[in-house]
């Protein structure tokens, strides 16, 4: 499913969903540039609980699209704001407690246009990449997020 070679216009550095662990210095380095003054990152994680429910670990799954999708998703998101560099991983798999499961960062001249930049690229790929959420709570009940 990986996707990491940058758009013909350089923006998009880094666009990949994989099994692996996410490395935020990957992600860091991909925004690498000496004309940003501003590079923001989110990272994801899984928390120990949701909607007042003890968690006990997480599956991501995604669609053979999702790549694809998470690619223009990045595109569209640089198309958007005055940034030089946008880069996203997601993980899919089982994940523990703790693990980053998506990590997103844009560069820019300046923080602002980073920080919105950031916000839109994550809350975009949250509602338009196909990949999917499976719960497992400390009760014994789970629960799909996301899924269609």
């Amino acid at each position: 499913m990986s996707s990491t070679e940058a758009t013909s216009d350089g923006t998009v550095r880094l666009c990949d969903v994989r099994d692996t662990a996410l490395v935020v210095d990957e992600v860091l380095d991909a925004l690498e540039g000496a004309e940003d003054g501003g590079v923001t990152l989110f990272v994801g994680r899984v928390r120990d609980h949701d909607g007042g429910k003890g968690v006990e670990g997480l599956e991501y799954s995604a669609h053979p699209s999702a790549t694809a999708r998470l690619r223009q998703v990045c595109e569209e998101v640089a198309a958007r704001h005055d940034v030089h560099a946008v880069a996203a991983v997601h993980r899919v798999g089982t994940l523990a407690i703790g693990d980053a499961a998506v990590v997103v960062g844009t560069a820019g001249a300046h923080r602002g246009s980073t920080f919105d930049a950031t916000r839109d690229l994550i809350d975009t790929l949250k509602a338009q990449v196909p990949i999917w959420k499976h719960q497992s709570f400390s009760d014994g009940t789970e629960e799909w997020v996301g899924s269609p």
